[in-house]
Order: structure tokens, then C-alpha cells, then sequence
């Protein structure tokens, strides 16, 4: 008995504590995880998203030591992050000028305009007998003269020999008709490079189709939605040739990288957008890249779809779909440390401390890429494995360590969670001097899709996504190649039909062999007119 209650109920009472500790507990971590992620929402609506804004850059690499930071490590990382600290801030709210670029005409055809003062000409725009010009004042305008229409009409003339018209009777004579040339696509009045405007325009400018509408209609001309969108499928469906030819390539590739993004696609029975992801892989050796759809499926199916024959090194995120080739026999999985970092500066507005901390041993990891830069690839590997791997050892340690003193479900738990997980995928590139240390070039192919879906919004259905992939794929591998898409696109259309028709291998048209052909023949040309 203790103040008159009895042990039964004290220890009622202690249990009714405890549930309630409990109780506050889980409530500290659910506001904890709720203010991280009313901070994180904050600033992706108000606030600049990008790390980009700050110095620092992420790493990978995992050893799996499970002893303890050492006092040497702690105090050198205290150092470290009073060093960055100040840098992070600098470089978050300093902006710089831009500074103004010369336009460079060049390239541009000039319209001279000569002008004189009033009544100093004659009717035929000379100067007068009795003026003397003694010098002249320029002044330079840029103007644009809109684009002009125009109907390409092919008239074929018969012809026969005189001989037959006297000799012969009219069903005997022969009469000689020249071909028709082909046509991009068939039965269409579109041309090569009306054809090329709609898809460039819509993937390249992202303008919806009924923007274009209009800019026709300002040219003269009015077009249908219904027949510009036949146009567009019809000419996706000729590119898709090749496409088809360079995704082959693309996975026999022995070092690619993968990623996915987001786009919008209407279900046309339920009436509303629903979430879809476009698959893109870039060979890492030559640039050439492709965009993948399928029903917009982000499952592990698809992976296996894409991935399951391939041979080779494959950089990508800590997407959990991934993770079923790890360990598979003939590829090998690395891991990106850019996404690595974004987590740890996403954590900086609710743990600035732990997260700086992160970012500081990420930046070491970057600084080693900066010094390697122009070494050679084995070279670079002896850099990484003497610098970034003890780096790498003494990151390891600080997760283990940092993670029992946070809430998991906070920003920085997850962060070291997500970090610590891929780690073995993270520590491989330090063995491989050809092998990235982030993803951060297959995020750069993504780019215009993203511009893209801000301006026309969402896919009509998955049809129209999938045409997407086709075009972004042929695009994105054309800039990657230093090739003009809209100059490779119109002379391809035109000669697709005749490699077809000729049997010709059609990979002579894929952007790195055209511009090849595109220069020799450019080549042979200036040699012929010297």
C-alpha cells in the first residue's frame, strides 16, 4: 500500500504512464515528420528546389565497417561542416549578374537600306549632281519575315519517241511517264518538312497541336486538329523504324544509365489524368538515348522487360526496381549519388546540423570527380580508391552512428535510410574508372520532357505517350550527337521511303551515322568546287 492505493492499482497507473509516454512519443515523431514535410512543401512551392544552389555534390560507396567514428573523425568532420556551413549560405542567397552576351550575327542575312535626306535624290534614288557624300552613319535592327507556305505541285510529263507517233499505232506506242517520287507518308498532302515543323514544334518547342493551328492559319492556311494529328501518327509511325533500330543499340551498349519520370496520361474511362512513367536509358559510351512506355508502368515487370537480357555496367537510382539485378550474372548495378544528396538537402530546413554534416562528406566525394576530371579512366580508378574510399568508410560509420539519434521517419532518417540501403550499389563506381559518379546525364535527356508536360499538360492516352518516346528519343539522341533535329528529321522522312523500298539498312539514318554520311558528302563537295 502506498498513500492508500494499492499495488494493483500503482501499477495501473504506471502502465496508464507508460501507454501515454508511448502516446506522446508517436505523436513527436508524427509532428516531427509532418513539420519536415510542411517545410520540404514549402519551398518546392516558394522556394528554389535545385541543389545546384549550393556547393556541394553526393557520392556513393559502401564497406559495411560497423565500428564507431573515432575522435580524430568527429573532430575533423566539426571543422569540415564550420567550413561549409558558410559556404552553403553564401551560395544559397547570393545571386549572380548575368552578364549581357553579344548577339552573334553571323549566320544572318543582311538587308541594306540606304536612305538620304529629304530632297537630295532624284526620281531614280541617286544623290544629286550638286550634293557630295562625305561619309555615312550605320545603325543595325534585327527583323523577322514569318514563315511562308507554299504548294509543292509535281507535274510528271509523258513522253514518247516522234518515231513511234508516225509509225506506229496509238495502243503501241510506248509512252514513258517518270515515277512518282515517294512520299513521307502515303496518300498525304504533308510534306517532308511540314511533317517535321508539327513534331519539332510540339516536342522540341512544346507547343500543342492547336497553337500550331493557329500559327498556320496566320500563314494562310487552315488545318484540321483531326487531320494534323493524322499527319503527326503517320510520321511517328515512319521514325519509329528507327527507333525501334536504335533501342536495339542502345541496350547492347556494355555502360548505360536509367531513370524514369513522370507524365500525365488521361484514362479515358475513368475521365481523368492518371500518372504514367516514361523508362529513358542513355548509353553512357556514345550519348544516344531512348525513352521507354509502356502503359505507364513504373513495375518491376517493366524492368525485367527492359533490363532482364542486358549485359553490362547500368547506373540508376535506389528505385526498389532496380534492386532485382543485383547480384545477377553478367551486369552490375551502381548507384547515384545525386539522388543520394538531394535527400540530405531536402533534410537541411528541419536538421541543418546532421544534414550539412552529410553533404560535407558527399562534397569530398565530389571534389576527388573535380581533380579527376581530365585523368585518364585508370588513373581515376587509383584516385577514387585512395581518396573517396576511406571517405566513403568514415560516411558509412557517421550513418550508423547519426541514424540511432534521429526519428526514422524524419527527413534525415529517411535520408540515411535510403543512402544506407543502396550502399553497396553506391560503392562500386571507386572500382571503375568509366563509371559516373551520379546519374546526372540521363536526367539532362529527361529535361525536355518535363518542360514538355508543363506546356501540353498530359498524353492524350498511352498511344500518345508511347509516340512520345519515340520522338524524344530520336531528338534527345540528335543534340546528343551535335546534329540539328529538325534539318536530320526532314531529310530522314523524305529518305525513309526509299531505303524501304531499296532494301537499304535503315540504322544509316539513326543521327551519329547520318551526320557521318551528312559530312563526308558536305566534304566531298568543297573538294569538288576547290
Amino acid at each position: 500500500m502506498e498513500n492508500g492505493m494499492t499495488e494493483a492499482e500503482i501499477n495501473s497507473l504506471r502502465a496508464e504512464v507508460e501507454s501515454l509516454r508511448k502516446e506522446v512519443s508517436d505523436k513527436d515523431a508524427r509532428i516531427a515528420e509532418l513539420e519536415g514535410l510542411l517545410i520540404y512543401l514549402r519551398k518546392k512551392m516558394f522556394g528554389r528546389m535545385s541543389e545546384k544552389h549550393l556547393p556541394l555534390d553526393p557520392n556513393q560507396l559502401s564497406l559495411f565497417d560497423q565500428t564507431e567514428m573515432t575522435d580524430n573523425e568527429k573532430a575533423q568532420l566539426d571543422k569540415d561542416v564550420a567550413k561549409a556551413e558558410d559556404t552553403i549560405t553564401y551560395s544559397v542567397t547570393r545571386k549572380a549578374k548575368p552578364a549581357r552576351k553579344v548577339l552573334d550575327e553571323s549566320n544572318l542575312e543582311v538587308e541594306e537600306v540606304h536612305i538620304y535626306p529629304d530632297g537630295t535624290t532624284d526620281e531614280n534614288g541617286a544623290l544629286k549632281i550638286e550634293y557630295v557624300e562625305i561619309g555615312v552613319e550605320e545603325s543595325r535592327a534585327l527583323e523577322i519575315v514569318p514563315a511562308s507556305l507554299r504548294i509543292k505541285k509535281t507535274i510528271r510529263h509523258k513522253v514518247i519517241l516522234k518515231s513511234d507517233v508516225e509509225a506506229k499505232l496509238p495502243e503501241d506506242r510506248v509512252i514513258l511517264v517518270p515515277d512518282l517520287p515517294l512520299a513521307p507518308i502515303e496518300k498525304c498532302m504533308a510534306g517532308a518538312s511540314v511533317l517535321t515543323d508539327i513534331i519539332i514544334g510540339k516536342f522540341m518547342y512544346h507547343l500543342p497541336f492547336y497553337r500550331q493551328i493557329q500559327q498556320y492559319k496566320e500563314g494562310g492556311i487552315t488545318i484540321s486538329s483531326s487531320t494534323m494529328g493524322d499527319w503527326y501518327e503517320g510520321a511517328v509511325e515512319k521514325l519509329k523504324l528507327l527507333y525501334d533500330i536504335l533501342r536495339k543499340q542502345i541496350l547492347q551498349s556494355p555502360y548505360i544509365h536509367i531513370d524514369e519520370s513522370t507524365v500525365p496520361v488521361i484514362d479515358n474511362e475513368k475521365h481523368k489524368a492518371r500518372k504514367g512513367y516514361e523508362w529513358c536509358i542513355l548509353d553512357a559510351l556514345n550519348g544516344d538515348v531512348m525513352f521507354y512506355y509502356d502503359r505507364g508502368s513504373r513495375s518491376g515487370a517493366v524492368a525485367r522487360e527492359l533490363l532482364g537480357n542486358y549485359k553490362g555496367n547500368a547506373l540508376s537510382d535506389g528505385y526498389v526496381g532496380y534492386g532485382q539485378f543485383e547480384g545477377r550474372e553478367g551486369i552490375i548495378m551502381y548507384g547515384c549519388w545525386a539522388h543520394v544528396r538531394r535527400k540530405f538537402v531536402e533534410a537541411l530546413e528541419t536538421d541543418r546540423r546532421h544534414a550539412t554534416e552529410a553533404i560535407v562528406y558527399i562534397g569530398k566525394l565530389y571534389k576527388v570527380e573535380s581533380d579527376a576530371a581530365e585523368m585518364t579512366p585508370e588513373e581515376r580508378r587509383e584516385l577514387r580508391q585512395k581518396e573517396s574510399y576511406p571517405v566513403i568508410q568514415v560516411f558509412e560509420k557517421w550513418m550508423k552512428d547519426t541514424y540511432a539519434t534521429v526519428l526514422p521517419k524524419s527527413k534525415i532518417g529517411q535520408a540515411i535510410e535510403y543512402t544506407y540501403s543502396i550502399l553497396p550499389r553506391l560503392s562500386r563506381y571507386v572500382n571503375d574508372g568509366n563509371v559516373a559518379i551520379d546519374n546526372n546525364r540521363v536526367e539532362n535527356a529527361i529535361r525536355p520532357l518535363a518542360l514538355g508536360r508543363k506546356n501540353w499538360l498530359f498524353c492524350g492516352n498511352d498511344a500518345s505517350a508511347y509516340r512520345a518516346a519515340i520522338v524524344y528519343s530520336l531528338i534527345g539522341t540528335c543534340k546528343n550527337a551535335g546534329v540539328e533535329p529538325r534539318v536530320w528529321m526532314e531529310d530522314v522522312l523524305r529518305k525513309i521511303p526509299y531505303y524501304r523500298r531499296d532494301g537499304r539498312d535503315l540504322s544509316e539514318l539513326l543521327p551519329r551515322a547520318w551526320a557521318k554520311k551528312w559530312n563526308e558528302s558536305l566534304r566531298v563537295e568543297t573538294i569538288s568546287s576547290d
